[in-house]
């Protein structure tokens, strides 16, 4: 059986959040049974299959925000929230 593609919402969505020097406040959850990112308040909220194990959440984080908004996952920058659930990315402006 395959897996579920994730739920992406609108990239313009996405970046709407993000502050003038393309940071972006992100929630996290790890080890949800889909992948999906939803637009909240403020923050966008990251469902991810991934388990919070070596870095392995970090990644796929980045990885699935760059899918959403059309860029590459090395253009996408932990800033900080390396080990928590309320992380901070760089994402580039455009």
């Amino acid at each position: 059986m395959a897996r579920p593609k994730a739920n992406l919402p609108d990239s313009a969505a996405i970046k709407a959040l993000a502050d003038a020097q393309g940071r972006l406040p992100v929630r996290v959850t790890p080890g949800a049974r889909t992948e999906q990112i939803e637009v909240g308040e403020g923050v966008l909220a990251v469902k991810l299959r991934a388990k919070p194990q070596d870095g392995a959440a970090n990644t796929a984080l980045i990885r699935i925000v760059a899918k959403a908004i059309g860029c590459a996952p090395s253009e996408v920058d932990l800033l900080r929230g390396a080990t928590g659930r309320d992380k901070l990315l760089r994402i580039p402006n455009e």
